[in-house]
């Protein structure tokens, strides 16, 4: 599967990060580099790097969730090698994507840096509530899961609030972002699927 090949990949350069091996400040997204510096591969590579082993755990145990009713989805609509390359594309732009708003936010500050693949993480997971509305997704130690239609607007709510009152190191604004575009890029590539996610909150 290519969600499994994507976390292996991510997995290996995270790991070869920790220990040293490759230089995780030359691939970290750094806002002023990218901009003054047109190092716009940063856009892309910061999402293979962590900032610890929880950070890594957590994104790539989601992604593997949800990734795969991506996956499958996509080839159901688009056929295999089709449905194959779209995912890949959903996953790598929304790296790009959902850094757009912080890359302008603070392209003069030379001090501000993100790395994780939040954004595209979250961007896979809105796409599988498109296409399962009822899944149902549990939200840390909850016991309850909470059904994906109700968790998408509380999600977007609780990312736009913390990314406003910016109180902490995680890129709240990078999971809004990712996770609309999550939402936006399937129904761009087959309008009809809208059709499916309203199917779906009928039945």
């Amino acid at each position: 599967m290519i969600t499994l090949i994507l976390i292996v990949l991510t997995t290996l350069v995270s790991i070869l990060c920790f220990t040293g091996v490759l230089n995780g400040d030359r691939l970290l997204f750094n806002a002023y580099s990218v901009w003054h510096g047109k190092e716009w591969y940063r856009l892309f590579s910061y999402g293979a790097v962590h900032g610890g082993w929880g950070h890594l755990f957590f994104n790539m145990l989601t992604l593997f969730c949800f990734g795969r009713v991506v996956e499958a989805y996509f080839t159901l609509a688009f056929g295999h090698t089709l449905g194959i390359v779209l995912y890949v594309v959903l996953y790598v732009s929304a790296l790009a994507v959902s850094s757009i708003w912080d890359l302008v936010k603070f392209k003069d500050e030379w001090n501000y840096n993100a790395v994780g693949a939040s954004g595209a993480v979250s961007a896979i997971l809105f796409a599988s509530i498109l296409f399962e509305p009822k899944m149902g997704i549990y939200i840390y130690l909850i016991p309850i899961p909470v059904p994906g239609y109700l968790f998408a607007p509380l999600y977007l709510l609780y990312c736009w609030y913390m990314a406003k009152r910016n109180m902490d190191n995680i890129g709240h604004s990078a999971h809004f972002w990712g996770a609309v575009y999550g939402l936006v890029f399937p129904l761009i590539c087959r309008p009809e699927i809208l059709q499916h996610f309203l199917a779906q909150l009928g039945q």
